[in-house]
């Protein structure tokens, strides 16, 4: 008999629809990301979720990965590709099932400002700025939405789930 693991074809088709993070830097000493073990959350099939919320967990583990490389006075803040549009300073991230993503911030000038992006239409580019106000503590959105990412993760395990379980309140 072989030692040869054989999977269902349920249990194939899973392994291939689950999450995978690959990365390669011209600099070989940049983070990679090799190393970096990917949150509960995006380590759970994408076909489980809607594409806003699935772009809204990516977006959060990048984010967050990229504050990880900030400089004490320096905040994250977002550029949108193909627009004049300037940059945001990023405050906050939402989402609204199905498809539809949402960045909230400041822009440069201080006015507030709100991003409203279709999940098909998302290109973004993660800009490090010097903090407005260097003498107080950075503010590392990333952080706090990945934490609240897991919160929300520990409390979908306790729901119920089917067509009966309420509606998400976040």
């Amino acid at each position: 008999m072989s030692d040869d693991i054989i999977a269902t074809a349920a249990e194939a088709l899973e392994a291939e629809a689950l999450p995978r993070l690959r990365e390669v830097h011209t600099d070989a000493t940049e983070d990679c990301g090799a190393a970096t073990v990917l949150p509960p959350a995006l380590r759970k099939p994408a076909e489980s979720k809607s594409p806003a919320r699935w772009a809204y967990e990516r977006l959060i583990h990048y984010i967050k990965r990229f504050e990880d490389g900030l400089e004490p006075g320096e905040e994250v803040a977002m550029a949108m590709t193909g627009g004049h549009s300037g940059v945001l300073r990023i405050g906050g991230l939402g989402y609204f099932d199905p498809d539809i993503v949402t960045f909230y911030g400041t822009d440069p000038s201080g006015a507030k400002t709100q991003l409203i992006q279709h999940v098909t239409q998302l290109s973004v580019i993660l800009r490090a700025l010097p903090r407005p106000r260097p003498e107080t503590p950075p503010e590392r959105i990333g952080f706090r939405l990945a934490r609240e990412l897991e919160e929300d993760e520990a409390d979908e395990e306790g729901a119920p789930q089917g067509p009966d379980a309420a509606a998400e309140t976040s």
